[in-house]
């Protein structure tokens, strides 16, 4: 049996059956045993434990009571409880209790960590703290010793957290780590392990402002809780990152590589000259000749802000500048594209970019080569200080551009010897990736001669090479010299103006084909409908093979390089992954493996969705993020098929983790997409899918929209629980509140909480949180206090930081119109400490727009100045024209209370100048710059100083 206490009490079976303990005493004592597993435990602290300061009469026959009754819940033939004269003993291995496991996979990943054995402490403090289902000793927490416990062992948990996330940081993870840390951080603001880690992971992807913002946030909160100046250790990394910040731009963001450079050193130069000298640099060459190795080894070497944008998973051309907007880290996450003609992706990519100093490396263009030409175009020529290095099997055919032509590594001459034969580059990395496999292989006078074939067998290309070498983990270099020369005679003598990766690259997979057996074959083929990779539940769950046949067949073609194991997640060479696709298609299986995807993935969109509005907020986000690229094909699969079901219901399903996730515009994007498979009116029960469809794509102020009416029809019309309840909220800021006012609002309210009942605790949190703000607009102040408050309450028992964030916002603006400055503050401070943990750019533009705002009230203009200031700064790196134009607003009311009639009308009008028009927020954000800018007029005519009464 095993035990658990890290939670819950449990009493688990071998075969994974859960044994039923009985009520919360019996819990507690079987708890109390356990935590001196294997040692006798007096009776009187067992006692103590149960019965506090104050134990029955007879509390020895009470105790002896309830140790017959947990021996009675234990299976028969597994009673561990024993009697000793001086108590009761659990005989068990402690091993078999959660606890005693945890604690030493923790001591031993802290002794890997200080050795320096950073995958290994990973992987053993995650395994560790997987062990935890809930606070430690839930079932005895009241009883006497027992906090004490805990709260060791909630402290030991912590710890094996920092250690894990520094093993992490250690690897390289430090982009995946910035939202957990940001959660250590807020749930335990004092700890400055956490906070330093997250210093260091910040300054580490090139956003030192924002690490030295974390540090004043710590020396703040220790002065202020506990009179302490922070630690000689944080203050290191302080001093590290102010140095780092000195010494200029940040490292560049590129992927770590687990295997040596070999080779390529003149054109490794020539790439460094050529990125002095020119803008656009292209890496040309065939498929496998390590075009993309060579551009991020050169990318290492320049000085400054380096990005990867990985284009190789692209379907379409048209998706190329939202690719370079995601690797930016930029989130497409204004509330809508402007309607204006003209403003795309590429118009916020140039308004983020115009005075950055950056490299953007764009990987693999040639099969989305116009559009990538296109955008590399645009983009130099609006943004001076950028460039760009790109990777194509041909050129993008620009002025400026710069080329480096790539072939295969260099070969020895014929008749070379095995030491002279070591100095070419293809004969090198050929010993290198084959000692990986086979640790005892070196290039000999007895092997020589078959190395050099196998190397210009396959035209000195990397890839070809590195797959030829994996081959040696099960044949002699003989036999796989052998092979290649079989399979290449024809091809080397075959048409040279055929596709460079068809007449060399595709000979080599399809020999490593040859190798695979039935089973490694279906499963190759089947993987390719992943895109971006995939998980092991989700590989399995797809390719659809019996579970044993299944792992083995992907154990094998991960041992024979077919597929790769990278973060837990299974990845295939785009070489192979294409060619794998063609066999798919042969095998007639594309169809029904594009079902069997579409399926999986909106399962999971929906669990997801589900899960985006409780406590489990940021680690879904992540899962989802994950999950992106296979989310979208999906979508994109099921609307090319005519899947009108599978569709509308990603769409649906994906809504909510679309604006937290900051991808508003590409949302409404594939939402239109959709609506024109649906048509102009919803399918026979589609009507919640199709208004999700209608209110995203209007987002992105595309044309002519089929009508869903307001958010009071909208709600009149359901019949039930709304499966995806984020449709509330859309329905509202698309169409507005009801015309009548708060009345109308507190109507609505009553239609949906009599539709949900009480048990929705987010939907009612939602309409308390749209009946408060009607409120607060309509002047009932009081009332609005009371609702925003039930909804606040509502959010913070779910756990959604978002809706969290969004109530704290409305109550600090409520507490403004009060004149109690101080609770303004207090509500803004926690919800900026919220939407940092979420991650959006976007809603800290709003939020610092929203505290801008209750400080222009108060009257503290250059406080309110600082924060429209930083809402711009922040909107236009994301590129989010609302939050443009609202900071905008925001920033000539500042400057118009200040007297500065002419810089108030110029931030108006360039507030104007965004897209604010089609849907019912952008249309009051420009109603309300269009009234400050008659307000601005009459003063200019009077002559008059201006009045604040309107801030």
């Amino acid at each position: 049996m095993r035990f658990r206490i890290l939670g819950p009490t449990q009493v688990v079976l071998a075969d994974g059956r859960e044994v039923p303990v009985g009520g919360p005493r019996l819990r507690a004592l079987l708890a109390l045993l356990l935590l001196d597993a294997g040692r006798v435990v007096s009776a009187d602290r067992l006692i103590d434990g149960l019965y506090g300061e104050h134990p029955p009469r007879g509390a020895a026959n009470a105790l002896q009571s309830q140790v017959s009754r947990l021996r009675q819940a234990l299976p028969a033939g597994h009673d561990p409880v024993e009697f000793h004269p001086a108590g009761y003993r659990l005989a068990v291995d402690p091993d078999d209790v959660d606890a005693y496991r945890f604690e030493r996979l923790a001591e031993s990943g802290r002794r890997a960590l200080v050795d320096g054995d950073w995958p290994r402490a990973a992987a053993v403090l995650r395994e560790a703290l997987e062990l935890w289902r809930g606070p430690a000793l839930a079932d005895a927490i009241g009883a006497a010793g027992a906090p004490a416990q805990a709260a060791r062992l909630d402290e030991l948990r912590l710890a094996a957290i920092e250690d894990r996330i520094e093993a992490d940081l250690a690897l390289g993870a430090q982009s995946a780590l910035i939202a957990e840390l940001r959660e250590v951080v807020v749930a335990h603001p004092l700890r400055e392990r956490s906070r330093g880690q997250l210093m260091r992971a910040l300054a580490a992807l090139g956003r030192p402002a924002e690490a030295l913002a974390e540090y004043e946030d710590a020396r703040h909160t220790l002065a202020e809780q506990l009179g302490v100046d922070p630690s000689a250790e944080l203050a290191a990394v302080h001093l590290a990152v102010l140095r780092g910040a000195e010494r200029g731009p940040a490292e560049p963001v590129l992927p770590s590589q687990l295997t040596t450079f070999v080779g390529r050193e003149e054109e490794l130069k020539r790439v460094g000259d050529l990125l002095g000298e020119r803008r656009l640099v292209t890496l040309t060459g065939p498929g496998g000749a390590g075009k993309t190795r060579l551009a991020i080894e050169a990318a290492g070497r320049v000085d400054g802000e380096v990005r990867l944008v990985e284009l190789a998973g692209l379907a379409d051309g048209p998706d190329v500048p939202q690719a370079v907007l995601s690797a930016l880290g930029l989130r497409d996450a204004g509330l809508r594209a402007p309607a204006e003609p003209g403003w795309q992706t590429t118009d916020r990519l140039i308004e983020a970019l115009a005075e950055r100093r950056l490299l953007l490396v764009l990987d693999n263009c040639e099969h989305v080569l116009v559009d990538a030409a296109r955008l590399a175009a645009r983009l130099l020529s609006a943004c001076p200080a950028l460039r760009v290095l790109a990777t194509s099997r041909e050129p993008l055919g620009l002025a400026g551009e710069a080329l480096c032509p790539l072939s295969g590594l260099s070969l020895p001459p014929l008749g070379a010897s095995a030491p002279d034969a070591d100095d070419y580059a293809a004969v090198d990395l050929f010993a290198q990736r084959a000692a990986d496999v086979a640790p005892d292989f070196t290039v000999t006078p007895a092997n020589v001669e078959m190395v050099l074939r196998i190397c210009r067998s396959l035209d000195g290309l990397p890839l070809a090479i590195e797959l030829a070498a994996a081959r040696l983990r099960a044949l002699p270099v003989a036999e796989v010299a052998a092979r290649l020369d079989d399979r290449f005679r024809l091809l080397s003598t075959g048409n040279r103006a055929a596709s460079p990766r068809h007449r060399t690259l595709r000979a080599v997979v399809e020999w490593s084909w040859d190798l695979l057996d039935d089973a490694e074959r279906e499963v190759a083929r089947r993987l390719t409908v992943f895109a971006g990779g995939a998980t092991l539940e989700a590989a399995e769950r797809v390719c659809g093979l019996p579970t044993a046949e299944f792992f083995d067949a992907l154990t094998g073609l991960v041992d024979k390089s077919f597929v790769e194991m990278t973060g837990g997640r299974y990845r295939m060479l785009e070489t192979v992954r294409a060619f794998c696709a063609e066999r798919l298609a042969e095998a007639g299986e594309a169809d029904q493996l594009r079902r069997a995807h579409t399926a999986y993935f909106l399962e999971f969109a929906w669990t997801a969705s589900d899960h985006l509005r409780c406590a489990e907020q940021l680690h879904w986000l992540r899962l989802l993020d994950a999950e992106r690229d296979n989310l979208h094909a999906a979508l994109r699969r099921a609307t090319a098929a005519g899947d009108a079901s599978g569709a509308a219901g990603m769409v649906a399903a994906l809504s909510f983790y679309w604006w937290l996730g900051g991808m508003r515009g590409e949302g409404a994007r594939l939402a239109a997409d959709v609506l024109e498979l649906l048509g102009t009116e919803a399918p026979p029960g589609m009507g919640e899918e199709f208004a999700l469809c209608v209110y995203n794509a209007s987002l992105a102020g595309v044309g002519h929209l089929p009508a869903v009416g307001t958010q009071s029809s909208v709600i009149r019309s359901l019949d039930r629980t709304p499966r995806q309840p984020f449709l509330l909220y859309l329905s509202g800021i698309s169409t507005g509140p009801p015309s009548g006012g708060a009345e109308d609002v507190d109507e609505l309210m009553g239609e949906l909480r009599r539709l949900v009942g009480p048990e929705d605790a987010w939907i009612n949190a939602l309409g308390a949180m749209g009946s408060g703000a009607a409120l607060m607009w309509s002047d009932q102040r009081d009332r609005a206090r009371t609702a925003l408050t039930t909804a606040l309450d509502g959010f913070r028992g779910t756990g959604d930081r978002w809706g969290t964030m969004i109530t704290l916002g409305a109550l600090g603006e409520l507490a403004a119109l009060q004149g109690d400055a101080e609770t303004a503050g207090a509500h803004m401070d926690e919800a900026m400490r919220l939407v940092e943990a979420l991650g959006s750019a976007v809603d800290q533009a709003d939020m610092l727009r929203t505290r801008g705002e209750i400080r222009l009230r108060a009257g503290d203009l250059a406080a309110a100045h600082d924060d429209f200031t930083g809402s711009l700064l922040l909107a236009q790196g994301s590129g989010a024209p609302e939050f443009v134009a609202s900071a905008r607003l925001g920033l000539a009311q500042v400057a118009r209370v200040r007297g500065d009639l002419a810089a108030a009308r110029r931030f108006c009008e360039e507030a104007l100048a965004g897209g604010l028009t089609g849907w019912y927020v952008g249309e009051a954000a420009r109603a309300e710059i269009v009234l400050v800018l008659k307000e601005i007029t009459e003063a200019e005519k009077a002559g008059a100083p201006p009045s604040a009464g309107g801030a």
